[in-house]
């Protein structure tokens, strides 16, 4: 009976940690797809991507677990272009998550921060992607 509980228990945790990543990848890939913007890796879409993803997470959980991803996934940013661009627009998707005071609120700002986004762009107020060369057409 013991043994029965436990994988009861296994199981019911994997669906909580399954749902929660779901939830966001659906909550981010809708609201990627209505934006329509071009570079799906490496453009204004991925920077899109990451902050929205990261303002999710920061409204719903806690900006520390964007910091902990951002370290464990983009490697705190380092090694590429890619990977800085990456932690780089977490970073400030986590910040307007953080602040957000509504779910609409949110995703608005992050919006609004892709569209006023630029190409290597460095202050940590501003999206960043890399120039267009670098682009991919892709979903993720």
């Amino acid at each position: 009976m013991r043994r029965k509980r436990h994988w009861r228990t296994l199981f019911v945790l994997a669906v909580v940690l399954g749902a929660y990543p779901a939830f966001v990848m659906a909550a981010t890939y809708s609201q990627f797809f209505a934006a329509g913007l071009p570079g799906g890796r490496n453009g204004p879409a991925d920077a899109y991507r990451h902050s929205l993803a990261s303002a999710i997470v920061a409204y719903t959980l806690s900006p520390r677990c964007v910091d902990w991803v951002t370290n464990v996934m983009e490697r705190d940013g380092q090694g590429n272009a890619a990977r800085a661009m990456d932690a780089h627009n977490n970073r400030l998707g986590a910040r307007i998550g953080a602040t957000a005071h509504s779910w609409n609120a949110m995703q608005q700002a992050v919006l609004a921060a892709v569209k006023n986004g630029a190409i290597d762009a460095r202050s940590p107020d501003q999206i960043t992607w890399l120039a267009p060369d670098a682009w991919q057409e892709r979903l993720y």
